[in-house]
């Protein structure tokens, strides 16, 4: 019975241990994506895009372990959290990944476009704070810390302003300069993408919450006064 508890517990950790590897994979994609469009790097955005592909098989494999887990142990109450929680949380950085090779591909078309370096400085800032509440739920993640989770779930609207007063600026421009749109058409996008990274951390938030109180937030999310007013 000892060697098959220990055999447990070490299938156990080696998911949380791949997870804690994505999560940096994640992070460290996004940041690259980020730091591709400030920059005009052609070759760091490209590698963004090929290490895409790293993600994907990740979660894949974290999804076989906890399947094949489960259905071998079939774990109960906490562990059975922590298993499904695992495959939620690997799920939306995988989505992290994908938004950040979305973010990539911008930065290949804006590398060929007149800089609008003001509105590249506003991606940036947004581009910080979001890989900051990223990093900050895979903190939490680390130490299993729920009040870190829950000061990131509480921060979302932050995101979401920033996104708000981007749109407001990107239109300004295109208005103003008609030569402008194309590339601001695309850090529109980007700055999309971004938001939406945000949601993520969001999410990672609550299923981290979920998973260790077996509570969930069942309040609604924080949301910034103008993105309240559109009904999200």
């Amino acid at each position: 019975m000892e060697h098959t508890l220990r055999a447990y517990d070490e299938e156990l950790d080696a998911i949380t241990a791949q997870l804690a590897r994505m999560g940096g994979l994640a992070e460290a994609e996004v940041a690259d994506s980020v730091r591709a469009i400030v920059k005009r790097d052609v070759k760091l955005a490209e590698s963004v895009i090929g290490g895409d592909a790293k993600l994907d098989a990740t979660e894949l494999e974290i999804e076989r372990k906890a399947i094949r887990l489960i259905a071998l142990r079939q774990p109960v109450a906490d562990d059975l959290r922590r298993i499904v929680g695992a495959m939620k949380i690997s799920t939306n950085l995988e989505r992290c990944g994908d938004l950040a090779k979305n973010i990539a591909k911008r930065a290949l078309v804006i590398a060929d476009s007149d800089p609008v370096t003001p509105l590249t400085g506003s991606i940036e800032g947004m581009g910080e704070l979001v890989i900051g509440r990223l990093k900050d739920v895979l903190d939490a993640l680390g130490a299993r810390d729920v009040d870190r989770a829950v000061a990131v779930w509480s921060q979302d609207h932050e995101v979401d302003e920033h996104y708000d007063a981007i749109f407001r600026e990107l239109l300004t421009y295109m208005m103003a300069d008609p030569r402008t749109i194309t590339a601001c058409a695309h850090l529109l996008f980007v700055a999309k993408n971004l938001e939406r990274i945000g949601d993520h951390a969001t999410n990672i938030a609550e299923i981290l919450h979920y998973e260790i109180t077996g509570v969930e937030l069942t309040e609604d999310r924080p949301k910034s006064d103008a993105l309240e007013a559109y009904g999200r």
